[in-house]
């Protein structure tokens, strides 16, 4: 830990700082983990060089199953010396904070809804049935109009009060988070897409970075835990159930956005329901996400609002936009594209 029991610096802060003070050029690995921000943040002052690894490409070059802080350091201090230490891209300190404004808000939210989900509970054990009108000022004047033990009356006023103090700081939030999303011109391209409002654009280009370190739509639904883990061994191949890696709230905040898309757009209400028949709602609902998060990877990448998406991307050659792909090579090339009057194939070729 950083500091003992009794405020004094701790053994890790004692060791660099004599570091610092020998004037050594220093060079720090370690795994990705949690709760070491202040650990990161105190090297960067310190102006020492710092390497975070992948945890799980790291344990993949144990020779042995022991694991102790010694073989643990060990490890890492021969991949760095061999130049096989797997780095991770880490986010800078302003990209962090907004993060902060994201899961504060996120979990605002959750905490509002827990609190009308029991003043939910104690309307309908008088008999009050008002769903979302029950939040309305005549539903709210009704439900305070019940009379109840003293007891839960004070169950109802407390949940009450925690409801008032709760919506103006997610106002408030709201409103700190759609000004965020106005200086950033990738969140603005990102929230054109039918379904990704403000804080699903935002937080879609927080974890992601930039898109040029992937290569591809499947390493973006891998990076944000929405393919299925993994157990093969030989010619037998097993799928689990997703792998959730990466960024819980990128993945919550996808999955919602991909039912309103889909509530939205027909092609992907009939893509929907055509999964929910053959494999459940369920899987059905994560496979919408993972296709949302392909599609706001590529119009990030190839800088296109959802409309210029829908015209040259995959869309092209669909019923009505016949022309996308010649309009696409137009784009690409700088020059209209020729008509195809037909295509030979390999085979073909081969036996003239």
């Amino acid at each position: 830990m950083r500091r003992t029991a009794d405020g004094s610096p701790g053994e890790a802060e004692r060791f660099y700082d004599e570091l610092k003070r020998q004037n050594l050029k220093v060079r720090v690995g370690m795994e990705a983990s949690g709760h070491s921000r202040w650990f990161e943040s105190w090297l960067r002052n310190l102006e020492f060089e710092l390497w975070i690894g992948d945890a799980a490409e790291i344990r993949t070059k144990r020779v042995r199953k022991q694991k102790t802080d010694r073989q643990d350091a060990q490890l890492l201090l021969r991949l760095m010396m061999e130049d096989r230490f797997p780095q991770v891209w880490v986010p800078d300190a302003a990209n962090r904070d907004i993060r902060q404004l994201l899961w504060h808000r996120h979990r605002l939210v959750q905490m509002r809804t827990r609190v009308m989900n029991q003043l939910h509970v104690v309307a309908l054990n008088e008999g009050l049935r008002r769903k979302k009108a029950l939040w309305r000022p005549a539903g709210r004047k009704e439900l305070e109009s019940i009379a109840l033990a003293p007891w839960a009356t004070r169950r109802r006023q407390d949940l009450l009060g925690l409801l008032d103090q709760l919506t103006p700081k997610i106002q408030e939030l709201t409103q700190a988070l759609e000004e965020e999303v106005e200086k950033r011109p990738v969140a603005r391209r990102l929230r054109t897409h039918p379904g990704a409002g403000p804080l699903t654009a935002l937080a879609f280009e927080l974890v992601i970075g930039t898109p040029e370190r992937f290569h591809c739509g499947k390493q973006i639904a891998s990076y944000v835990g929405l393919v299925p883990s993994e157990e093969s061994s030989g010619e037998r191949r097993r799928l689990g159930h997703i792998s959730k890696q990466g960024s819980a709230l990128l993945r919550f905040l996808l999955v919602e956005a991909a039912q309103v898309t889909v509530r939205s757009q027909p092609a992907w209400r009939n893509k929907f329901f055509h999964l929910a028949m053959r494999r459940g709602r369920k899987i059905a609902k994560v496979a919408m996400a993972r296709k949302l998060a392909v599609h706001l990877y590529w119009m990030w990448r190839q800088g296109l609002d959802y409309g210029q998406l829908h015209t040259l991307g995959s869309h092209a050659g669909e019923p009505g936009n016949l022309d996308g792909v010649r309009q696409i090579t137009d784009v690409m090339i700088g020059h209209p594209a020729p008509h195809n009057r037909g295509v030979r194939t390999s085979n073909y070729d081969r036996s003239r």
